[in-house]
């Protein structure tokens, strides 16, 4: 686990829903306002406030991916298409290691057998972003 997935996941034990725990994680190498952060992301957890949304981890970590990746020319968009490139890669990554993007199924809440707990959904969120944005 890298320091950045141990960070999201002592917030997430403080009470941060999980896409705050990862989004805000992140807060201090990119420059970015923690406040801002986690009221952004706020109704981004349980699976965007209901268990069948997608998993509230990887919606944070798509939080930096636009974080990292746009451009912010609202004139002229033009970095979507690497910042929905990068965010489907971490996606995809995330399905792969916790077989599931949906908070529902993650939690195991139709079957009583939860496939990848929060906790370890936000550590790999957290270390897929990392690798995908940072690292590269």
């Amino acid at each position: 686990m890298s320091v950045r997935s141990e960070a999201a996941v002592a917030r997430h034990d403080r009470g941060y829903n999980c896409a705050q725990s990862v989004a805000c994680a992140f807060a201090e190498q990119l420059g970015r306002d923690e406040v801002e952060l986690f009221r952004m992301t706020e109704g981004l957890g349980r699976g965007v406030g209901n268990y069948d949304g997608t998993c509230g981890a990887l919606l944070g970590a798509g939080v930096v991916a636009g974080l990292v990746t746009s451009d912010g020319n609202v004139d002229a968009p033009a970095s979507k298409v690497e910042t929905y490139a990068q965010a489907a890669r971490i996606s995809d990554e995330f399905k792969a290691a916790c077989g599931s993007i949906v908070c529902r199924e993650l939690k195991g809440v139709d079957t009583g057998v939860a496939l990848t707990p929060c906790g370890d959904c936000i550590a790999r969120a957290a270390d897929i972003a990392e690798r995908v944005l940072l690292d590269a």
